[in-house]
């Protein structure tokens, strides 16, 4: 065990030099105490690591004036570092997200601060600026990175309204993301390596896990950030990472903890004239399903099977385009935990549909990962997670690995084509996750593609299509097409 060990860690530091960071999470207690995500941690500790990987005390310490610096926690700290712009007239460094955007009329170039509650009203880009970092802020709908603020007193102001305006902007990412080069380091890993490297990338200890399966289920969380309009069901007992994952590990995606569920916070609010989450995000999970209710269960029914068909929104005088996966996330008790019985029986009447529930590629059984407890945190040197999640987010857009899935399939005759979607978009997800490497049918072999690819689709839709069948009767004893990979490729 040793010996294997050092051996993926020298491949690991061999194929990835200026993206390895050493994650001790047993020790690393204060970042927990600052509640900071996966990337943001990972984007420090490669900032202020010793040449050796390590942090001792004097990166740690390093780090904490960092923070304390740079990035604010509490609306004191906020309302501090206004009162220097505003009162004291500096300009002062931070470290956040922030959204840029245009007004059509005036042609005054805006910024918010979501985080903090500063909106459009109350800031503006010079020209200066917008010309020196305008091809960073249009980059993404949000954006991290280092931003100076100044204020512009109203007397300088346009409409005669003080403004917090960016000075300087210095963007989130330390290096140049190469999606070439990291499907070519893939080829340097066994596929069993690499379900280590990527567990290690999330922030998950390999060596804590006792079975394949139970690594192949925890990184299935992982389909919906290669994959774009996946959406999941993951059920699975309490304390196994689901919010960790889909609410801490990239900046790419947002997790909705509960609640009421509006379309106005989903897809388009009217009152502000603003987009919803599936338009910023790579996928929006809902947490605690559960406990999620809506005052008009139909309206927002309606609107889900529409978008996850389509990826379309129209409603509110507005129409839109998106990629986000919806992916549900709930709790389940131990005597539930098999595929076979109503998993559903829990869920609130907005998703007691067949029809909606058939808009669901895939289904997680979230039982098969193991509780978190310490052994699975990570120990060692692993993939930077900003890094990693920015991989993920750029593998969405590549359509090589569809193509791929498409040639080497055969489809049944008369096959369901919801279904054949599903396992499809899901094997691609699988394909684009644990085989980058592959840009060509002849570049998979066809075993590999069917045990961590086909058949895992397969069975995830399966588990969905009989569950539509404790739903609606239409649906009991309806099978799955058998889709199969093409004779020539097999």
């Amino acid at each position: 065990m040793g010996e294997a060990i050092i051996t993926l860690e020298k491949k690991l530091k061999d194929s990835f030099p200026e993206m390895v960071v050493y994650k001790d999470l047993k020790k690393s207690n204060f970042f927990n105490s600052l509640t900071l995500p996966s990337f943001m941690r990972d984007w420090l500790i490669k900032r202020f690591q010793a040449e050796d990987g390590f942090l001792g005390e004097e990166q740690i310490e390093n780090i904490r004036n960092f923070i304390d610096t740079y990035i604010p926690r509490t609306k004191q700290d906020w309302n501090k570092i206004k009162s220097r712009i505003i009162n004291e007239s500096e300009r002062v460094k931070i470290l956040a997200k922030i959204s840029v955007d245009i007004d059509i009329k005036t042609g005054w170039r805006f910024f918010t601060l979501s985080d903090f509650g500063l909106g459009k009203a109350d800031t503006g880009i010079p020209n200066n600026v917008w010309y020196d970092f305008s091809d960073d802020f249009l980059a993404a709908n949000e954006i991290w990175g280092i931003v100076e603020l100044a204020y512009l007193p109203k007397d300088y102001s346009e409409d005669k309204k003080g403004k917090i305006i960016i000075t300087d902007f210095k963007k989130f990412c330390p290096y140049q993301i190469d999606l070439n080069f990291y499907k070519e380091a893939r080829k340097n890993f066994t596929i069993d390596e690499w379900f280590d490297v990527l567990l290690g990338a999330i922030d998950y200890n390999p060596s804590g896990y006792k079975e394949r399966v139970h690594k192949r289920t925890m990184l299935s969380r992982l389909l919906p950030f290669v994959e774009k309009r996946l959406n999941l069901v993951e059920l699975a007992p309490k304390g196994t990472g689901k919010s960790y994952v889909f609410e801490r590990l990239s900046r790419f995606g947002y997790l909705v903890g509960g609640g009421k569920l509006s379309r106005a916070k989903l897809f388009y609010d009217r009152s502000k004239k603003s987009r919803g989450l599936i338009f910023s995000n790579d996928f929006v999970a809902l947490d605690e399903i559960q406990t999620i209710s809506a005052s008009d269960p139909n309206d927002i029914r309606s609107a889900l099977k529409t978008y996850m068909e389509s990826g379309q929104y129209s409603g509110d005088d507005f129409r839109g385009v998106a990629d986000a996966g919806i992916i549900l996330l709930g709790n389940i008790e131990s005597r539930n935990m098999d595929e076979y019985t109503d998993l559903f029986f829990e869920l609130p009447n907005l998703f007691k549909e067949s029809a909606l529930i058939d808009r669901f590629h895939g289904f997680i059984m979230g039982w098969n990962i193991p509780r978190m407890n310490d052994d699975l945190k990570m120990n060692g040197f692993a993939l930077n997670s900003e890094y990693f999640t920015s991989i993920m987010n750029l593998l969405r857009d590549d359509i090589t690995y569809r193509q791929i899935v498409d040639e080497i399939i055969e489809v049944p005759k008369h096959a369901d084509t919801r279904d054949t979607e599903a396992i499809k978009r899901t094997a691609t997800a699988f394909l684009k996750l644990f085989f980058p490497n592959v840009q060509s049918p002849s570049g998979i072999v066809a075993h590999e593609f069917e045990e961590y690819c086909l058949r895992p689709a397969s069975k995830m839709r399966e588990i969905i299509k009989y569950q539509m069948g404790k739903l609606d009767d239409e649906f009991k004893g309806k099978d799955i097409p058998n889709l199969l990979l093409k004779e020539k490729f097999r």
